[in-house]
């Protein structure tokens, strides 16, 4: 018998961003989480709430995205409900995106609650170590704090953040979970392998568990002025107030992700603990990593379309997107071809992170239709 639903628990997914190293495919209008980026038949997004229903049953999953993508959310998860999907007037960051939330829930459900929340653009294989992951994770929420999934460090990664574990939490239920001593930024290259010679970092996935209440007074205590805009929005949320509360509140409030605000400081003052994730994850940050994602043809090669369009000669490891036409690589290993009907991008794997580099030039030349 699989494992029932969490009781009191919601998932919270934030769904912004642009993916801009993902472009041409990812768009400012239709942006990578909307997309089927790993040849499944779901979308990104729809992945995303797929793994986190059996954890909180039906109705219990909140979509916080752009007003602009709301329409494509309802239509992509239709059995979600308008109600469940909050539409943000423009993008403030992660911290608003999951304050709002929380105080929704919190008028919605009352005190009890605990969220979870997690990115609606990345990929996670082993479905039940995930599920035994997050189920410890609301255990260790439960005791107060403010919980993290780390993700076991498999190479010294520049492309994350990390997150460092101490000494265990002690929570019931929780047997894996540990104090979190702080977080890090992005390292450099010995940086990164120092960390993972200690066994003690892994990798910051963006996860965060947390009982509904102890986010807001966490966030009153930090930044007063957010909490108090968040609770008068949230407040009115379920009224016809809303709209009216929106354009009065919204544009005013802070600009800031969540590591900022509450996860930093917060472990700073001991009161954050990281729940070790075994499972598979990766934020698909850029086409060098849909690359491995998807490598699974001879020589490493990738495909994203029809694959019978694609014809490789001496390119091992080149991923290739097909937007409808024949696509052939000659002499280029690792080359990263992507054609859409209005944009044909080209480079390599080892230059993927340069991609929004296009995408900042496009910009500056006017081209908005583009992005």
């Amino acid at each position: 018998m699989p494992d029932a639903p969490i009781a009191d628990f919601h998932a919270v997914v934030p769904a912004g961003g642009a993916g801009t190293r993902l472009w041409p495919l990812s768009r400012s209008g239709y942006p990578k989480f909307l997309l089927d980026l790993t040849g499944a038949g779901r979308t990104l997004l729809q992945g995303t709430v797929d793994r986190l229903l059996p954890l909180t049953g039906p109705g219990n999953v909140l979509v916080v995205t752009g007003a602009r993508h709301a329409d494509a959310v309802v239509q992509q998860l239709p059995d979600l409900g308008a109600a469940n999907v909050l539409a943000e007037p423009s993008p403030r960051d992660s911290m608003a995106a999951i304050g709002l939330a929380a105080a929704v829930l919190v008028e919605r459900h009352g005190p009890d609650v605990v969220l979870g929340s997690f990115a609606a653009d990345h990929v996670i294989t082993d479905l039940d170590a995930f599920g035994a992951t997050i189920r410890e994770a609301v255990a260790a929420a439960r005791t107060g704090a403010v919980v993290t999934v780390g993700i076991r460090a498999t190479e010294p990664s520049t492309a994350f953040g990390y997150v460092r574990g101490g000494a265990p939490l002690g929570a019931p239920g929780a047997p894996h979970a540990l104090r979190a001593v702080g977080f890090t930024e992005k390292p450099d290259a010995p940086t990164a392998a120092q960390y993972l010679a200690t066994g003690e970092y892994s990798w910051n996935a963006g996860m965060f568990v947390v009982r509904a209440v102890v986010l807001l007074e966490h966030l009153a205590a930090q930044l007063p002025a957010l909490h108090d805009g968040l609770r008068r929005i949230a407040a009115a949320w379920d009224t016809p107030d809303r709209d009216a509360r929106l354009a009065d509140t919204w544009p005013g409030l802070t600009k800031i992700a969540i590591d900022h605000a509450i996860a930093e400081p917060v472990a700073a003052a001991g009161g954050v603990a990281v729940v070790p994730g075994t499972f598979g994850w990766d934020d698909i940050g850029d086409f060098a990593s849909l690359g491995t994602l998807l490598g699974d043809e001879e020589g490493g090669a990738a495909t994203l379309g029809e694959a019978d369009l694609v014809l490789r000669i001496d390119s091992d490891g080149a991923l290739v997107t097909t937007g409808g036409r024949t696509v052939s690589v000659v002499g280029v290993p690792d080359a990263v071809v992507v054609d859409t009907p209005d944009a044909l991008l080209v480079t390599t794997r080892a230059h993927a992170q340069q991609v929004k580099e296009a995408v900042d030039a496009w910009r500056e030349r006017g081209r908005d239709d583009l992005l």
